[in-house]
């Protein structure tokens, strides 16, 4: 078994699961006993560690590979520790099954976890690490929720040259991916009993028309925006909740509304544009925004020359798009120039029977290896 599947065996043996998708004081809540034991397995290589509290028993882990030289340049590698809950008692112990890891993060992210960590060590060990380049793991918690990992580290004021963040992308190097906006829209109308349902005004027949303008109409004009890498914006109702029993008639009714953006796009110009096209399809309705925190689109420009020598290291000619969101906007609206990269495919993430490629897994490093040997 090589360095790299053993310690992604480890990793996916230790519950991280979001606290927020789970009752208070679950113990498979939390992402510590993964950072805990990625700080251990760094110390061991002769890595600087540290900790960055972000909320009430969470922490990033950061692990500094420095230069032999004094430091004047900085890349950050960032996946991502807590998981999805758990789908099955399966997942709980990693199981080869050919050329197969599977368990609960194989690929969303500790797999990229692994690679980063084991590419940062490989340098350690041989010595033939950059002369003036810090290298700096950030294990980020969060980020399956609010990413308040990610959050916290931009708002420390870390600078660096260029961000390689961990997700599940075959290996290849993410320069754009979609934005993300919630938004929950609302209609109104009068109860009355079921008997006599002409005195009332039924608000879930108002939000009918609602969600066939989002769902035909407004898909329609979304459709005719496109970007290069990520294709067009898409809108998609996801829950809906009116009236409380059948014999009288509803007078709210509310749906939430996933709506992924492109860049250019901001959460203010597609609430106004929502409200417009309500307005004009003649539907009254409200329009509020759901999430707290801003999921902003990524776009990092492929010619930037650490972003050119990495998609060299790839053998790669050019950028990818992705339709996820993820932490690598985070830290590029914090003035970091971000892209995505990791073993696994996003399609095994949260699924039933997570797994990740273990040729990936192992060519992983080496491609991380190769560049961050490059690196002044």
């Amino acid at each position: 078994m090589t360095r790299v599947e053993k310690l992604l065996r480890d990793l996916i043996a230790l519950p991280s699961v979001n606290p927020a998708f789970l009752p208070a004081g679950h113990p498979d809540a939390g992402e510590q006993q993964v950072a805990d034991y990625l700080a251990a397995w760094s110390a061991q290589a002769g890595i600087e560690v540290e900790f960055q509290d972000v909320a009430a028993g969470r922490r990033n882990v950061l692990c500094r590979l420095l230069p032999p030289g004094a430091v004047q340049h900085r890349v950050l590698l960032a996946p991502h520790l807590d998981t999805v809950p758990f789908a099955s008692e399966a997942q709980r112990l990693p199981s080869r099954q050919g050329g197969r890891l599977h368990g609960r993060g194989a690929c969303d992210t500790k797999g990229s976890a692994a690679a980063m960590l084991t590419a940062m060590t490989d340098l350690a060990r041989t010595g033939r690490r950059p002369a003036h380049t810090e290298i700096l793991f950030a294990g980020l918690v969060d980020e399956e929720n609010a990413q308040a990992g990610s959050r916290a580290l931009a708002a420390s004021g870390l600078t660096a040259d260029l961000a390689i963040v961990g997700e599940p992308t075959r290996l290849r190097v993410v320069t754009a991916h979609k934005g993300d906006v919630w938004v929950r829209i609302g209609t109104r109308g009068r109860a009355a009993h079921g008997s006599t349902p002409h005195l009332g005004r039924n608000a879930i027949h108002a939000m009918a028309r609602v969600v066939d303008v989002i769902e035909t109409q407004y898909r329609s004009q979304l459709s005719r925006r496109t970007h290069r890498l990520l294709g067009s914006p898409t809108a998609s109702v996801g829950a809906i909740r009116g009236g409380t029993q059948a014999n009288i008639v509803p007078d709210r009714c509310d749906i939430e509304v996933d709506r992924r953006t492109l860049p250019g796009e901001t959460e203010r110009s597609v609430r106004s544009e929502l409200k417009a096209l309500l307005r004009e399809a003649g539907c009254r309705a409200t329009v509020e925004l759901l999430k707290t925190v801003d999921c902003p689109p990524l776009e990092t420009n492929p010619r930037l020359p650490l972003v050119r020598d990495f998609l060299g290291a790839a053998r790669q000619s050019g950028g990818c798009g992705a339709q996820f969101f993820c932490d690598a906007a985070v830290l590029a609206a914090g003035g970091i120039p971000s892209v995505v990269f990791g073993p696994g495919d996003v399609a095994q993430a949260h699924t039933s029977d997570e797994w990740i490629a273990l040729s990936e897994l192992e060519r992983a490093p080496q491609v991380l290896v190769q560049f961050l040997r490059s690196l002044p």
